[in-house]
């Protein structure tokens, strides 16, 4: 099978969506299946990351010529806003543009049952919801780092932390004002700051944090991070999966996250602590709470466990039947 594996602005998006590309065609190449990272209708299937304007171009003329198209949903216009400077002015005309756009697909993957209920509500086309997967090996020997990263940032465990851009929609006003309320604890957030992308109420949060938060821009070893941090926090509001929980996960780390519906596979009190309240102070609560070792095991032990559907193997083995059943 010849598949046109196509993540278009590749070298400008990052985050999530690049690293489930670099997911997939790791599958690919476990698969032994031919593909090209162009837009090509020379193909079994066009597979498109990305619905932007050259997407959507190229997903038109494949429905002529009869070359079926796939397409991920990574994008909605409700993940879209309070990430970066005018997204939220974007979000709302996003909305028709991403409904026209999903409507040429001939299937869509959904990261998520959360993501696929949304779709569903953009277009008529069938959708199959695979995860992004985590890939174990990336975070091989990932222990051997926690010192020279404790030590790089000034970190005192145990630490809570998070890893991905530094976004409002991701919970920053509350891992800010966590911190602000737990002055005893150290508080790391790994990844992107992109400062010239942020709008002024993002930006003053984080240069107004207290010195127990640290944001450590981008990272050259990203296994580092979840070897300095000990409690993964993430208070997002919105999210289509997940990636870098599910890495936590795998790295046996306890997951704090906030109640909403994209984490409703998650079991409260078993594989992680989840907090409904709209404030900080349940998240409070379950820090103290967290501070226990034995707690942290038993939470991050599970979570170990429960991590294991979601890798590349199984998530390969889904892509096969819906490739072999759309072509």
């Amino acid at each position: 099978m010849k598949i046109s594996h196509y993540f278009e602005l590749e070298d400008h998006v990052t985050g999530g969506i690049e690293e489930s590309v670099a997911h997939q065609r790791k599958m690919l190449d476990q698969l032994e299946h031919t593909y090209t990272t162009a837009p090509s209708l020379d193909a079994d299937l066009i597979h498109c990351n990305l619905m932007g304007p050259r997407s959507v171009w190229y997903a038109k003329r494949a429905r002529r010529q009869n070359v079926p198209v796939i397409a991920n949903t990574h994008v909605t216009a409700e993940d879209f806003g309070d990430s970066f400077r005018f997204t939220n002015a974007l979000a709302k005309p996003l909305r028709p543009y991403l409904e026209r756009a999903y409507g040429l697909a001939d299937a869509l993957v959904c990261p998520s049952e959360y993501n696929r209920r949304l779709i569903e509500t953009y277009a008529d086309v069938p959708t199959t919801v695979i995860s992004n997967g985590v890939d174990r090996e990336k975070l091989e020997g990932f222990e051997s780092l926690e010192s020279e990263y404790r030590e790089r940032y000034d970190l005192s465990p145990p630490v809570v932390f998070l890893v991905g851009h530094v976004i409002k929609r991701k919970g920053l006003e509350t891992f800010v004002e966590l911190a602000r309320r737990m002055p005893e604890l150290d508080f790391a957030w790994f990844g992107h700051l992109d400062l010239a992308l942020k709008g002024r109420e993002t930006t003053a949060l984080i240069e107004n944090a207290p010195d127990n938060c640290t944001f450590t821009g981008f990272v050259d070893d990203i296994r580092g991070a979840f070897a300095a941090g000990d409690i993964f926090c993430f208070p997002t509001h919105e999210e289509n999966e997940g990636i870098a929980l599910l890495e936590a996960m795998a790295a046996g780390k306890p997951v704090l996250v906030r109640d909403i519906e994209t984490f409703s596979w998650l079991e409260d009190g078993e594989d992680c602590l989840k907090v409904s309240e709209s404030g900080v102070d349940g998240f409070v609560e379950a820090l103290e709470r967290l501070t226990d070792p034995a707690e942290r095991d038993h939470l991050g032990s599970n979570a170990a466990r429960r991590s294991e559907a979601f890798s590349l193997e199984s998530v390969a083995n889904q892509y096969e039947s819906l490739y072999e059943e759309v072509v």
